[in-house]
């Protein structure tokens, strides 16, 4: 990480670490759809959440969302629906278990609500950024190839300089996240978790 970087101006985002992504009793979880790679990267993150806040940085989870109608079905993209068909209602409802942000990394310092997978789409996270003068996002969360790529590519579009945390962040297949990092490499820096809380805490 380039050492010219102020830690005050930098903001952790992590993606779509929720209840009903990691917990057992979550949607996820319940389907039988969990990950080793996965349901470790809480207790990886949570120490450079720490330092970053330590040195005058902020915390954003973004969080996936599934808007609920009037009679508690979810609001659900057609492609999303054939690839996860175990949704139902009240998963990924705002306010509820599932949608939460895990134990390990509650609370956050803002929470931003996302219906697709980058978090800047349609989202408030852009205000978030500017207002609070963010100009560099360490990104972490799930999954490498779909949320945190897309997240990372529109920042990049915004003119906001990011920071991968190639340990932070997986995928549901290994060689999937291999591959995202090295096509996501020539768009910012990368690396590990441990790599930048030594920066943090050196700075």
């Amino acid at each position: 990480m380039a050492h010219d970087r102020d830690p005050a101006r930098c903001a952790l985002v992590t993606i779509d670490l929720q209840n009903d992504f990691l917990h057992p009793e979550g949607a996820y979880g319940r389907a039988g759809q969990g990950s080793e790679a996965i349901a470790a990267l809480p207790d990886r993150v949570a120490p450079l959440r720490d330092a970053l806040r330590a040195k005058g940085g902020v915390y954003v989870s973004a969080q996936f969302t599934l808007v609920p109608r009037p009679d508690g079905t979810p609001l659900i993209a057609e492609h999303l629906q054939q690839l996860r068909p175990f949704l139902t209602k009240g998963d990924f409802c705002p306010g509820a278990f599932g949608h939460q942000l895990v134990d390990t990394l509650a609370p956050a310092d803002y929470t931003v609500e996302k219906v697709a997978y980058s978090a800047f789409y349609q989202t408030r996270l852009e205000f978030i950024l500017r207002k609070l003068g963010i100009d560099t996002i360490l990104i972490a969360g799930i999954v490498t190839n779909g949320g945190v790529a897309s997240t990372l590519r529109d920042a990049h579009l915004r003119d906001i300089d990011t920071v991968l945390l190639t340990d932070g962040c997986a995928a549901f297949r290994p060689e999937v996240h291999d591959a995202t990092l090295l096509s996501l490499a020539s768009l910012g820096s990368q690396m590990t978790c441990a790599e930048a809380t030594a920066w943090l805490e050196e700075s």
